[in-house]
């Protein structure tokens, strides 16, 4: 990315479509407007322009952002042409040649960034925004690029500059007689609150990461107790290979599933016994990672075959007997037929209700790895400054660290460590 380029891009995906938007952004947009669109329209108001500098290529509508009241802060303009694959190809190769170059993978966005338009925490919103599939995965990362997350960031960095005035002013001005050795009585009783309210916060980001990933539910058992069945059946699709051949799953196979606007990850796995057979023991020893790391586990057991060892220690366990057309099993929490399609709905239903309990009800605007280690971090340098508040250097120096760590998680700090990584999941024209 080169500073001070004109860039251009296909905003509006895959060609051929009803209407192709290409996108603008920098100095020589006002010239381009004026070269391809015959002058530069009105600001936020659409024009109906013949599109081409010395012979027509098309005639679309055209619209006009001057910086710095723009997605970028720059100059932006819109072209909104027909979404024909030749059109829009010339189109660019005439922008090309007036001096614009092709927009690299998420460039409108950081050029946002590092004009001040959006904050990091605002970026990671809009990227989750576009990725999002569900109902909650929508909520959540549009709160979050809305500023809501920004708000409380800000809110406790005004808490911890009250809190570093006062431990500051008894470094700087020790020797004034308006200075007393003393904190006020409210000190710590802020210090604490401002440790809650990141403690709380810290706590939300298991039940935040469940919505933007989805909770993972394994299907777990001994083999040809219907895993795979069960997949198809909730997938309403034959996605997985259903053989009364024992031990045909090999691998981890992943489906997506959104219920009640809520995102569920399948695992269809191999069925858990002790085998001769590399490949399946290699899907064995796969089968009960993924139980480990699962959100909920269906543990599947069938009344024709003999039931597996469960494991000692999983998540949320939901015992599921299948195959009820020909035999009920004991103690089930539920059972099903994947032939006649009974007990399905109330599967889904009772997966609903776990989901509710994981994630809760408006989704935490907490939801990755960062925010974790930030707030961790944060929340350690306010206990350090706790117990050193003997020394007011310490002190002062733990307040300090407390605050780099919510400055790094809007990203006013270190934020080009994660600007590369994650405009590079950004499509290009975003």
């Amino acid at each position: 990315m080169q500073v001070g380029d004109t860039i251009m891009a296909l905003s509006s995906g895959a060609l051929p479509s009803g209407v192709a938007v290409i996108r603008l952004s920098g100095p020589l947009v006002r010239s381009s407007l004026d070269s391809l669109a015959g002058n530069v329209p009105e600001p936020r108001l659409m024009a109906l322009r013949a599109i081409g500098s010395d012979r027509r290529l098309d005639q679309g509508l055209v619209v006009f952002f001057p910086g710095p009241h723009s997605f970028t802060g720059e100059d932006c303009a819109e072209l909104h042409v027909h979404g024909s694959a030749a059109g829009v190809k010339a189109i660019l190769a005439e922008l090309r040649a007036l001096g614009l170059r092709l927009a690299e993978p998420g460039e409108f966005t950081r050029r946002a960034f590092e004009n001040g338009k959006l904050d990091l925490l605002a970026v990671e919103g809009l990227g989750d925004l576009l990725a999002a599939d569900t109902e909650k995965q929508r909520q959540q990362a549009l709160a979050r690029y809305d500023g809501r997350l920004t708000q409380d960031i800000e809110q406790w960095r005004e808490m911890l500059l009250d809190l570093r005035a006062e431990i500051e002013a008894r470094l700087d001005f020790s020797d004034e007689s308006d200075v007393t050795e003393d904190l006020p009585e409210d000190w710590l009783t802020q210090l604490a609150d401002l440790e809650i309210a990141i403690a709380g916060a810290l706590a939300s980001v298991d039940s935040g990461r469940i919505v933007r990933e989805g909770i993972r539910v394994a299907l777990a058992g001994a083999p040809n107790v219907g895993k795979s069945s069960l997949l198809n059946a909730l997938a309403k699709s034959d996605i997985a290979i259903v053989s009364e051949e024992a031990g045909t799953t090999r691998d981890v196979r992943e489906m997506p599933l959104d219920i009640g606007g809520q995102l569920f990850v399948l695992l269809d796995l191999a069925g858990l016994r002790e085998t001769e057979s590399v490949a399946e023991a290699e899907g064995v020893r796969r089968a009960q990672q993924a139980i480990e790391s699962a959100d909920i586990v269906l543990w599947l057991k069938a009344p024709d075959i003999e039931d597996a060892d469960r494991p000692a220690q999983a998540a949320r366990m939901l015992i599921v007997g299948t195959k009820a057309d020909i035999g009920l099993v004991p103690d089930a929490d539920l059972a099903l037929s994947t032939k006649t399609g009974a007990g399905l709905e109330e599967l889904v239903t009772r997966l609903g209700a776990l989901a509710q309990a994981l994630a809760g009800g408006e989704p935490s605007l907490l939801s990755h790895e960062r925010d974790r280690d930030s707030l961790t971090q944060a929340l350690e340098a306010l206990a350090e400054a706790r117990t050193a508040l003997g020394d007011w250097e310490l002190a002062a120096e733990s307040l300090r660290r407390a605050s780099a760590a919510l400055e790094r998680l809007i990203g006013r700090l270190d934020a080009e460590k994660v600007l590369d990584r994650l405009f590079a999941s950004f499509c290009i024209g975003k």
